[in-house]
């Protein structure tokens, strides 16, 4: 049986939502707070949550982002707001799909449909994890995860690229050009400074103050992640 989490602070839709997914045959918890909800999805296992995006306490985006840094459950947004920005700001945060208020539930159980062939899809070829490891920072490739001693570091999906590149070709010494076609492509009209910019930014976040950077400087060619 497919666990739901839904969480909704509009109890009369929520009630709904919840009988007639369980009509469908899914298991259904509910949660009326953004707090609740963060602390409901992030202490059990759910298949799928249905974060609504104007919430008390913790609003769905920011909900949505804090649990992508533990979890990788998948999101359906509900939003009363049928703005472009909004459905964009949703996805951006982490949600994986998302529907608009009012919606019929058909719309919903198909989107729920959808998201587990996407699942069930991805599965077999999700079996094999890609890990790099240099001193206490952990690199999980197909999760996009980035751990120091353990605890979740957030980057940007630049920071990440840049790190995932550098670790990618540890020991080997990269210059900016080949930095800044590997993160932002042969196609970009971005001056090569901007490398600088992001190892500094990923440097404030990785770094301890005290110790050696994990990014060396190789003077004059470019950055370099060496044993």
């Amino acid at each position: 049986m497919k666990r739901v989490l839904l969480v909704e602070d509009e109890k009369n839709l929520a009630r709904f939502i919840e009988l007639e997914l369980k009509h469908e045959g899914y298991e259904v918890k509910v949660a009326y707070d953004g707090r609740e909800g963060l602390q409901v999805a992030l202490d059990e296992n759910w298949d799928v949550i249905l974060l609504d995006l104007m919430l008390p306490k913790l609003n769905g985006l920011e909900v949505c982002r804090r649990l992508r840094q533990e979890k990788e459950t998948p999101i359906i947004m509900i939003t009363a707001r049928d703005s472009i920005m909004d459905r964009v700001s949703g996805l951006d945060h982490g949600a994986d799909d998302y529907v608009v208020k009012p919606f019929a539930i058909e719309e919903l159980l198909a989107r729920l449909r959808a998201i587990f062939r996407r699942i069930e899809y991805t599965e077999p070829k999700t079996a094999a994890l890609t890990t790099y490891k240099f001193r206490d920072l952990v690199l999980e490739k197909e999760s996009r995860l980035v751990k120091k001693g353990g605890k979740i570091i957030d980057l940007t999906k630049r920071e990440y690229d840049l790190l995932l590149a550098l670790l990618e070709n540890k020991n080997i010494v990269m210059t900016r050009e080949a930095l800044l076609n590997k993160v932002w492509g042969y196609e970009t009209e971005v001056e090569t400074n901007v490398v600088d910019v992001y190892i500094r930014y990923l440097r404030n976040k990785i770094d301890t103050d005290g110790e050696d950077s994990y990014i060396q400087t190789v003077r004059g060619t470019g950055y370099v992640m060496r044993e």
